[in-house]
């Protein structure tokens, strides 16, 4: 069996409050941010949170995503940055490092495909995920924390650790369509 679902990050003001979210269907997702981020840090983070309320599962998990940032960072940057030492091929510090290395456990031994999905074009698991983490970003913003959701398994307490990681570039999440496969 396969497990179908968006994740999706929001960042009002990019940054400022922000906000992440994955979804299954109504019985399925999870939300949660904190006071200050980026929409990057929002993207990678609900990857994360999908991996590890996930992680007990021994499904295949397919992932839409509407940030080829967070596809990117996954399938293709994250190997080579782990073998420069957490660099980039420009020598730079790897952005959001916390959050990537964390991904990169997360993903041993998964099965996951991501697909990219052009954000805000009707698909209804993004739009649902999109829906969520905007609400997730406005409670923050507002001074409230945001609906934790009934995640995959029992129900868990909204994130709301800050990150702590550097501002991850806003404008990378623009490309074509395509599916990833990390089988």
């Amino acid at each position: 069996m396969t497990i179908v679902a968006a994740a999706d990050g929001s960042a009002l003001g990019n940054p400022g409050p922000a906000g992440w979210a994955w979804y299954v269907d109504e019985d399925h997702w999870a939300s949660g941010g904190w006071p200050h981020g980026t929409n990057n840090m929002g993207e990678l983070t609900a990857v994360l949170r999908l991996l590890e309320a996930t992680a007990g599962v021994d499904d295949d998990l397919l992932i839409y995503c509407d940030s080829t940032y967070a596809i990117n960072t996954v399938t293709q940057w994250m190997a080579g940055w782990k073998r420069r030492g957490w660099r980039t091929g420009g020598g730079k510090p790897v952005k959001n490092l916390e959050i990537v290395q964390a991904l990169d456990a997360a993903m041993v031994g998964r099965r996951v495909r991501f697909e990219w999905v052009k954000g805000h074009a009707g698909h209804p698991l993004n739009e649902a995920a999109d829906r969520l983490a905007n609400a997730a970003a406005l409670a923050y913003k507002e001074g409230r924390g945001a609906d934790a959701g009934a995640g995959y398994g029992a129900p868990r307490s909204a994130e709301t650790s800050d990150p702590r990681a550097a501002q991850p570039d806003a404008d990378a999440d623009h490309a074509q369509p395509g599916l990833f496969d990390l089988g």
